[in-house]
């Protein structure tokens, strides 16, 4: 059984499509979501995500390069959110090292 090849044949992609698929991927669309509604393979989708993020290197020079866009003021939102965050914490661990010297 192992090595069994299948009658059907292989599909090819081209960039486009793949692209219109990391397009979707980028914008938040959960990956199983779009794998079912085009009725491809959830694994050939993170294969191309690696592929465009640089983890793998693409072989396709034609197919385009998804870099989702972050606005930055927003960036700039959420860094300020992250030191806020950052402070809250650590003053939470300084008191529970005071409150727990006391028992």
């Amino acid at each position: 059984m192992l090595g069994k090849k299948s009658d059907k044949p292989r599909r090819k992609y081209d960039a486009e499509f793949k692209g219109d698929v990391l397009k979707m991927v980028f914008t938040g669309r959960p990956v199983h979501e779009i794998a079912t509604s085009l009725g491809i393979n959830v694994g050939m989708i993170h294969k191309w995500r690696a592929q465009r993020t640089g983890s793998l290197r693409s072989s396709d020079p034609l197919m385009p390069i998804v870099v989702p866009a972050v606005p930055g003021a927003e960036h700039e939102r959420v860094k300020a959110r992250l030191r806020e965050v950052e402070q809250e914490r650590d003053i939470l661990k300084k008191a529970l090292g005071i409150f727990s010297r006391g028992i």
